[in-house]
């Protein structure tokens, strides 16, 4: 074999159309663009979300809320889903992950005061609110802040 004898197989090439090459090719004149109009014309290309000028659908649907790009997210686990937790004395993200109470073990979580504490419960989590806070020390716990 030499590297002269090399092509494609049958079928898997197509030759570009040749346009805008006189009147005998067939794709002469105005080299398959059509009459006038915008896509007749050399640039003349329409973006995909032109809609012919009617009111475009990114600014017919309504626009809803912010998100700051310098906002810490937090995920808030309430007391009430730490007592479904069976048989776990020391809750941190990686119990709290696994369980899916949240979604990642890199967030940041803050500890809600709704529903009973559990009594002698360890709670490693960045936040707490003041109630719950109190909740798990008066029931013989430890709130600790990573």
């Amino acid at each position: 074999m030499k590297l002269v004898d090399l092509k494609p197989s049958e079928g898997a090439f197509h030759r570009p159309k040749r346009v805008g090459r006189g009147i005998g090719s067939g794709h002469g004149k105005t080299a398959c663009r059509g009459m006038k109009g915008q896509k007749a014309r050399s640039g003349g290309q329409i973006h995909p979300r032109f809609e012919g000028g009617q009111m475009p659908l990114v600014r017919r649907i309504p626009k809803r809320g912010f998100r700051s790009l310098g906002c810490e997210e937090w995920e808030i686990v309430n007391l009430a889903a730490l007592s479904r937790l069976k048989d776990v004395r020391e809750i941190t993200p990686e119990v709290l992950y696994e369980a899916g109470l949240i979604e990642s073990k890199e967030s940041k979580i803050k500890i809600l005061a709704k529903g009973n504490c559990p009594p002698n419960l360890v709670v490693k989590a960045h936040a707490f609110s003041e109630k719950a806070k109190a909740l798990i020390e008066e029931n013989g716990g430890k709130a600790e802040v990573l």
